[in-house]
């Protein structure tokens, strides 16, 4: 036998293929086994016709629809985008011009990392120690006076100098009955403070810190805080709230506008209209910044505002209403001494303490109430009468004789200075400024 050897059949027009496998195959065998090879490799070429006409079809149409939405979707590029300005080609005339061009988009910026850095060196933590007095009771039913020391924390912002001093604004609760006050700036250095002036009213007060007690490094370090408007504030535009929160050290925390001119009830009754915040505001954050967005200071953060224990309702006292205030406060006359005994200011009455138990209970002011006014005394030539309540010393509040006595010590005799009394009229109490000018002590 030879190796795959075919003859031919001359009757019946087919081949005869001998192959070493001693297998004999006829010519219709091999007809059929080449259709079949060729019938399955024309299936192959129907498929990959159809797949690549497929691909080209829905290519086409992914090129259509990317074509079709870059024609209606706004164009911007990054620079754009970072100023806050888009074109939008093709839109029709969305800005009244007829340009189609939107030339006014702006962005909330959630990275305030920058505008932080800029406003911290004009931040401050303050540490107030101060003394507690009171009168408490034995299990016994006995009276005792106790006397304990304490500590509290609270923020400032620096807001200017004048040629010997740093000026810090605060709230006034953060540094009321202070025996010392000590003041954090953002390099680590700590320096002694005293009060220049206080408004209770809106509670605000500024204290100063001697420029020759902080090194050449510290006074490179801090910075002027910039104020701005809160009369053109709106609804849900983005707030900063820094301040030394829990006494730990300057914190940030950020949100919108939830509220403005919102009235609240203060603790002693009065009320006031505050910026209303989501931004957390903390044990501590009092007398901190509420900025802006362009880190302007548009309000004085408050945690005694509202109560302690109310989430996500922050508030902060206008800038454009305290600025007058802390203005004022700014230009007085810093008092750390007592003046000599010999040179101590006289009034001429005699006081009696109108409590808030008292005045809640009578519907009368806290004060202090003239019992007698001596003839010819400093206090009836500027016009204080029996029965006036005292509320104010030289713009200071008043709320005991002990504490007009102690405010009284720091001024000489000569020196003038407003009294504000609160005086029955018509069965009422109104409110009257008195200048005077205090006189020597009689012998």
């Amino acid at each position: 036998m030879y190796d795959n050897e075919i003859y031919s059949n001359s009757d019946s027009g087919k081949y005869t293929e001998y192959r070493t496998d001693g297998n004999v195959y006829s010519g219709g065998d091999i007809n059929k086994k080449e259709k079949k090879k060729i019938g399955g490799f024309r299936k192959v070429l129907i498929s990959a016709g159809m797949g690549l006409a497929f691909g080209l079809f829905a290519g086409g149409g992914f090129y259509a629809v990317k074509y079709g939405g870059e024609q209606l979707r706004p164009v911007q590029n990054q620079d754009a985008l970072n100023q806050g300005v888009g074109q939008t080609p093709g839109v029709g005339n969305l800005n009244g011009s007829g340009s189609g061009i939107v030339n006014h988009v702006t962005y909330v910026k959630s990275d305030v990392s920058d505008v932080v850095e800029k406003v911290m060196p004009a931040m401050v933590s303050i540490v107030n120690n101060y003394t507690e007095t009171g009168t408490a009771m034995t299990i016994w039913g006995q009276k005792y006076n106790y006397s304990n020391p304490g500590t509290s924390s609270g923020s400032g912002i620096i807001l200017g100098e004048n040629e010997e001093e740093l000026l810090i604004v605060t709230n006034n609760h953060v540094v009321q009955d202070t025996d010392e006050l000590q003041v954090l700036f953002i390099d680590g250095s700590t320096a002694a403070a005293v009060v220049k002036g206080q408004d209770a009213d809106m509670d605000l007060a500024v204290i100063a810190v001697k420029l020759d007690s902080l090194s050449e490094e510290t006074q490179n370090a801090i910075t002027v805080a910039t104020l701005g408007s809160s009369d053109d504030l709106k609804l849900g535009a983005p707030v900063i709230a820094i301040g030394n929160a829990l006494g730990y050290g300057q914190s940030v925390t950020d949100g919108i506008i939830s509220a403005l001119n919102r009235e609240v009830t203060m603790e002693d009754g009065s009320k006031g209209t505050f910026i209303q915040t989501n931004a957390a505001i903390n044990h501590g954050n009092s007398g901190g910044a509420l900025l802006n967005i362009n880190g302007e200071v548009i309000g004085i953060n408050s945690n005694k505002i509202g109560g302690y224990s109310v989430e996500g309702m922050g508030y902060a006292i206008p800038i454009s209403s305290a600025s007058p205030i802390i203005a004022d406060l700014m230009e007085r006359q810093t008092r750390t001494d007592k003046v000599a005994q010999e040179e101590k200011g006289y009034m001429g009455v005699s006081m009696q303490d109108v409590t808030s138990q008292y005045a809640g209970m009578f519907g009368i002011p806290q004060g202090v109430s003239v019992q007698e006014v001596t003839e010819g005394s400093p206090a009836e030539q500027a016009g204080i009468k029996k029965y006036d309540i005292i509320v104010k010393f030289d713009g200071q509040k008043v709320s005991s004789g002990a504490e007009l006595k102690e405010q009284v010590e720091y001024y000489r005799a000569g020196e003038t200075v407003t009294i504000t009394v609160q005086r029955l009229m018509d069965g009422q109490y109104e409110s009257i400024d008195l200048e005077l000018t205090l006189g020597s002590w009689p012998q």
